[in-house]
């Protein structure tokens, strides 16, 4: 009766999806992205089936393990490929709700920086999601207490992070339809492939957006402490810069290598935002962000300008954060011009080099250049204004 109940609401909600998602495109003009939001059914798994991938829930294959339950890599002998398994706890903080809410979520959405969900099992009270795998595991792992024999995260690898990141974020918010609210971003849900192309996992607190006049969804407040935006905290009001607020929030992580919440620490340093907050005021106190495991080894503008985009994220007043859409915009010039060789998955590829288009390929690039970093600092310079508004307002 579960299985059915379960399989009856995924049916009725896409439908309802597609319907809303057909009228939104019926006001349009027709659009090749449209192809890209199709729904794409998740597989179902006997429990056998993932014990057999997993040789047997063994200790040796778990690679992961939270308040949800636990996470294996398997094997999956339909098809032979490599999967992540998450067992869900009978008795922990991801139940029923949650579970039918991460199997809607990642069965309609699909881009490249959300996790793809390849399957569930619900048979009797086992509760299962079956992912594709990820290498390198969570973002955490390798930002915090990273001992010595390890290489830390470049800056670079930070940055391409942090850009992968938002743009999980802006398809849900922008380009979703209707849009998702993600409501658990962290560093511990987002999951790095072999290259550290990361992606955004763990849907199951997903909430639809706001929707026509309205202007935020009401919910018991959920997440994380650390990652919550103030006013979600205060009043249960959810809204997309509700994300922005903790997309801020894992940025600074990125900037500093402390993490959003530290008990071993007294006081306001508990808290990394609290800590950061009077060092956001004085630009020539920037370099006290940096994580000391840089050791001074990265480049003093892209690091500003980084500061800036996680200060303007983390306004207390969520109407002058910005959309996520800018702050992907921002990352990408300041990904871009970086010059370490990383080449951003939106740049056209390079012309052929010839000498009839060298000259105007040159002209094209200096523009460009000077584009980005007026872009980059309007947006300091606005996130800068914004803030010395608020602290003189009483």
């Amino acid at each position: 009766m579960l299985i059915r109940f379960l399989i009856v609401r995924i049916i009725q909600f896409s439908e309802n999806l597609r319907n809303v998602a057909a009228e939104t495109r019926n006001q349009k003009a027709p659009n090749k992205k449209d192809d890209e939001n199709k729904n794409i059914a998740a597989q179902t798994f006997t429990f056998r089936e993932l014990a057999t991938a997993t040789k047997n829930f063994r200790q040796e294959c778990m690679i992961g393990e939270g308040g949800f339950g636990r996470v294996y890599k398997g094997r999956l002998d339909r098809t032979g490929q490599i999967v992540a398994v998450k067992q869900l706890d009978r008795n922990g903080l991801q139940g029923n709700r949650e579970f039918l809410v991460e199997v809607l979520m990642l069965s309609l959405l699909h881009h490249n920086n959300l996790v793809n969900l390849i399957g569930y099992c619900a048979d009797g009270e086992q509760r299962l999601l079956v992912y594709e795998y990820m290498p390198l595991g969570a973002l955490e792992d390798h930002l915090f207490d990273v001992s010595p024999e390890r290489t830390p995260l470049d800056w670079f690898t930070r940055m391409k992070i942090a850009l992968n990141a938002a743009r999980g974020l802006e398809y849900l918010h922008h380009k979703a339809n209707p849009p998702v609210i993600y409501r658990d971003l962290k560093s511990s849900n987002i999951l790095l492939d072999k290259e550290y192309n990361a992606k955004l996992s763990d849907f199951g607190l997903a909430k639809l957006g706001p929707m026509g006049d309205n202007s935020h969804v009401s919910s018991r407040v959920m997440g994380t402490y650390g990652y919550c935006a103030p006013e979600y905290q205060r009043t249960g009001q959810l809204t997309v810069k509700s994300d922005v607020y903790s997309f801020g929030v894992v940025l600074l992580e990125l900037i500093t290598g402390k993490r959003a919440v530290d008990i071993t620490k007294n006081g306001h340093d508990q808290i990394l935002v609290a800590w950061a907050e009077p060092i956001f005021k004085d630009t020539n106190r920037y370099a006290e962000l940096a994580d000391p495991l840089f050791k001074g080894d990265f480049p003093k503008r892209s690091f500003n300008q980084a500061v800036a985009i996680a200060a303007m994220c983390l306004q207390e007043d969520p109407v002058v954060r910005p959309l996520i859409s800018d702050v992907v915009t921002a990352l990408t010039f300041l990904w871009v011009e970086s010059g370490t060789g990383f080449v951003s998955p939106i740049s056209p590829p390079l012309p052929d080099s010839s000498t009839d288009n060298e000259e105007s390929h040159e002209e094209e690039k200096n523009t460009s250049s000077k584009e980005r970093e007026r872009a980059v600092a309007e947006a300091i310079e606005w996130g800068s204004n914004s803030r010395t508004q608020n602290q003189r307002l009483p």
